[in-house]
């Protein structure tokens, strides 16, 4: 086989959604986003084992997502849109229950005459100026609003990457002020949030990249793995160089593997010459630029006797997804939702063990 294998560990997943859980309180709700096809991961899958694990509350991009997502789970979870009510997503949002996050007046509007009575939830702007409806424009029709019993209320935080960052202290200190007195849950946090402790948690908290192994929770296990097929190797003298412009060259001998994977499988070109790729705890640095296909690695340490391993990882308990990111600078949430679809996925545990799908499990999302 010449594409390389994807393996998500799903009970890595729910040890981390536990944790997280564990974290918000036992007073709060834990959901989780499953958006941009579970960042990279397989949204039927992912979803499935987290809905088993007892999430009961789901995220999505966009309405597309959420079909997608209904269709995996079926009707007994809420499943709600971060882009809310869209021109032209009425009847897929009355169809498969989906329940818009409403971000402006106008989408206010537009949900309450087309669909009366169906489910809403709200989302605020503190400061991000993303989504959400803005303190003067939230005063003006918040008290309509809210006689209409929106599901949520919630605000998004721009640094909670960084907990010492006053930008978080500020925006908690809007989110309270634009819902006090509000009777409907509130969220604020998502896994950066969740760390900044409970006065940020309300009453559900909405994790998404430290689902996926991701920081900036530290403590989570790796949930994806890897592993590109060697297609060649071969001896390279000094003095030869080895791929487009020549840009490394051997200064003595070395055996260079080619594996089948690169920027066309999200294999980020950036990374060339930084990253490594590994055989058991063998690092095998990557040398010459990655191409859309192709990518290559000095692996003269492994065999003397010249011959390669099968396979080598990208992904693995030495090369994390936030390792990886740093090679290529950039951040663990690009390295997961750029994994192309040529992958076969490979789920094990949660009762996905050894269970394998060729390429994505559905389309990626926003």
């Amino acid at each position: 086989m010449a594409s390389g294998t994807l393996t998500i560990d799903l009970d890595a997943l729910v040890a981390n959604w536990r944790a997280l859980d564990a974290l918000s309180g036992d007073n709060v709700e834990t959901a989780a986003v499953v958006k941009a096809d579970a960042y990279g991961l397989g949204v039927g899958p992912v979803a499935r084992a987290l809905a088993r694990a007892g999430v009961r509350r789901f995220f999505v991009a966009v309405a597309e997502e959420g079909a997608q997502l209904r269709e995996a789970l079926g009707p007994n979870v809420e499943v709600l849109i971060f882009s809310g009510h869209m021109r032209g997503d009425t009847d897929m949002i009355a169809d498969l229950a989906l329940t818009p996050m409403l971000n402006s007046t106008e989408q206010l509007t537009r949900h309450l005459e087309a669909l009366p009575g169906h489910p809403f939830g709200i989302q605020l702007d503190t400061g991000m100026n993303r989504l959400g409806m803005e303190p003067g424009e939230w005063q003006a029709v918040r008290e309509p609003a809210l006689a209409m019993r929106p599901v949520l209320v919630m605000s998004h935080l721009a640094c909670a990457d960084h907990p010492g960052h006053p930008m978080n202290a500020e925006q908690l200190r809007i989110f309270k002020e634009m819902t006090e007195g509000v009777d409907v849950p509130l969220s604020l946090s998502a896994t950066g949030g969740i760390l900044l402790g409970a006065e940020y948690h309300f009453n559900l908290t909405r994790p998404g990249i430290g689902l996926y192994g991701g920081l900036p929770f530290a403590d989570a296990r790796p949930v994806a793995r890897l592993s590109l097929p060697v297609v060649q190797s071969r001896p390279v003298l000094a003095g030869e160089s080895v791929g487009y412009g020549n840009s490394w060259t051997a200064e003595e001998p070395r055996r260079i593997a080619t594996v089948s994977g690169g920027y066309a499988d999200g294999l980020i070109r950036a990374m060339g010459g930084k990253a490594r790729l590994w055989s058991g705890d063998a690092a095998c640095p990557v040398v010459g630029r990655v191409s859309m296909d192709l990518i290559t690695a000095d692996i003269t340490g492994l065999d003397k006797a010249g011959n390669a391993p099968d396979a080598l990882d990208i992904l693995c308990e030495h090369q994390g997804v936030d390792d990886l990111a740093e090679a290529a600078g950039t951040i663990g949430y690009e390295i997961l939702t750029a994994l192309g679809p040529r992958y076969a996925r490979r789920y094990v545990g949660s009762n996905g063990s050894g269970s394998m799908e060729a390429g994505n499990t559905a389309g990626s999302g926003a």
